[in-house]
């Protein structure tokens, strides 16, 4: 780790930490105080508002845009202990062209994989501009030490990745050491931008495992506080994953947050988004609660294996009138 730069960026999210809370100490009291000051969540509200939205109903030109529109913030994902070379360049491949018969169909954000596939993406990615994103922070059980989590960090932005999924302490957060979550993540998003990097920080939360949306709220607010670039719902190995409630929860926040400091942090619900279906309830509830300006892969990204076929035969059917078959869209 750079020594000069990692504390230095640390010290720059705790004094604005600082300001924001009104301290001049950071401890995990005044975190506490502040987080649980943060209002509540109508649960009963937050589900019934997240089940409307997601009745809306869209139609042709709209439903192009949107179908365009969410293949753009797909980070197209492959995160099995059986992943190969092999099968991360066909992901990479299928990410360049994502329809041979097609070529007005447009790219998925990123590819995410494991840190040491980073390269393999990287070279197969090569003259585009997708992204590569790598998990780390001992992902998806986030068990580890700090300096097992940072070089895990380290190596993931050191072969080049552009993004960073990050895992949060989850048994820290329930037990209320939000202080210990906080230099967590600043401290990886100090690895993030050290020696002359400049990978973006999604912060996973695993919402699954938070249990309440009260806990969904103050995760986010905590992953913002610290520096996170994206807050994310989920790896994707939990259930229950993503989900619109708590994503509604999670939109509030970014929210609520760039009305606060005038910064825009986005969101990448992660996990179970399956259907071009599924993917509009989430863009309609983008543009709803947050608002239009979110409405682009800067800002809102699907964390997503399955879903860009999907979208892909759909997209089809739009142009031809006609249903294609599963064999007309590549497998993953």
């Amino acid at each position: 780790m750079s020594t000069s730069i990692a504390p230095r960026e640390t010290v720059d999210a705790t004094g604005r930490a600082r300001d924001l809370l009104g301290v001049s100490r950071l401890t995990n009291a005044a975190l506490t105080t502040w987080l649980h000051g943060l209002p509540g969540v109508d649960q009963v509200g937050a589900e019934g508002r997240a089940a409307g939205l997601g009745t809306r109903s869209i139609k042709t030109t709209a439903k192009a845009w949107a179908i365009d529109t969410a293949i753009s913030m797909i980070d197209l994902t492959t995160l099995e202990g059986a992943d190969t070379e092999g099968k991360v360049r066909s992901l990479c491949a299928k990410a360049m062209v994502p329809d041979p018969t097609d070529a007005s169909t447009p790219r998925p954000a990123a590819i995410c994989v494991y840190n040491d596939m980073v390269g393999v993406a990287l070279d197969a990615l090569k003259g585009s501009n997708i992204h590569v994103a790598a998990v780390s922070t001992a992902f998806p059980s986030g068990r580890a030490s700090m300096p097992v989590k940072l070089m895990d960090t380290r190596d993931a932005v050191r072969a080049g990745a552009h993004e960073i999924d990050m895992v949060i302490d989850r048994g820290a957060f329930l037990e209320g050491r939000y202080l210990d979550v906080f230099n967590e993540i600043a401290q990886v998003k100090a690895e993030c931008v050290a020696d002359g990097h400049d990978a973006h920080l999604k912060v996973i939360m695993e919402t699954g495992e938070l249990v309440t949306y009260d806990n969904v709220r103050r995760a986010s607010w905590l992953s913002m506080l610290a520096g996170g670039d994206f807050i994310k719902t989920s790896t994707g190995k939990v259930q229950p994953a993503a989900t619109l409630p708590v994503t509604l929860v999670m939109l509030e926040a970014v929210r609520d947050w760039r009305d606060l400091t005038g910064e825009m942090v986005g969101v990448k619900p992660a996990g179970g988004i399956k259907t071009t279906k599924d993917a509009i309830k989430y863009l309609v509830m983008v543009n709803e609660i947050a608002g239009e300006d979110w409405l682009s892969p800067q800002w809102f990204r699907f964390g997503a294996s399955s879903l860009l076929n999907d979208l892909l035969l759909q997209r089809q059917k739009l142009k031809t009138g006609a249903y294609s078959g599963p064999d007309y869209v590549t497998i993953d």
